[in-house]
């Protein structure tokens, strides 16, 4: 029996021509970064918006959320943290989240952006839904494995992290 490689599949094309593959294949995470950015403008909006939540205590409050969750988070000194003052935690994290949602949907320092995200997704793991059982049912976990990614490849393809790539370039092949 011989076995022959297929030489009519997908090859890569050194004239630069690209098939629809390559297409698909360079903007892959376009959809999980807009996904992710959307909904970190929206959350960050919902918090500010939500004047139940910006409170260190009652119902619905950051304050009365923060120390439910103490005594099962992971790290309960996090959370000791943040309850010395749970307004401006709630509004550090609402804020971070916007910049992240903000800088992830613009391309804009994407990785930097996205390491943000993933650092409030872990810290929200770490203590918000730490004790959820089966673990797959706290959702910040999926969060902070889908920003990796990100934090990874960046914003390379329409962002405004490749228009000023280009312009840098632009400027550098005029020096020469």
């Amino acid at each position: 029996m011989t076995h022959s490689i297929r030489t009519d599949t997908h090859t890569p094309y050194l004239d630069g021509d690209r098939d629809w593959r390559d297409t698909a294949t360079r903007y892959a995470l376009l959809p999980l970064r807009i996904f992710l950015g959307v909904t970190f403008i929206y959350a960050g909006l919902d918090k500010l918006t939500n004047s139940a939540f910006m409170k260190s205590g009652g119902s619905g409050s950051i304050g009365d959320t923060m120390r439910a969750v103490r005594d099962s988070s992971a790290i309960p000194a996090l959370v000791d943290l943040a309850l010395k003052n749970p307004v401006g935690f709630g509004y550090a994290i609402a804020f971070g989240e916007l910049a992240v949602g903000i800088g992830v949907l613009a391309g804009l320092f994407g990785r930097l952006a996205a390491l943000g995200g993933a650092l409030i997704s872990l810290s929200l793991w770490l203590t918000v839904s730490w004790s959820s059982t089966p673990y797959y049912y706290g959702n910040d976990l999926a969060y902070l494995m889908a920003w990796l990614p990100l934090v990874l490849a960046g914003t390379p393809y329409l962002s405004l992290d490749s228009m000023l790539r280009a312009r840098r370039r632009q400027r550098a092949a005029g020096y020469r």
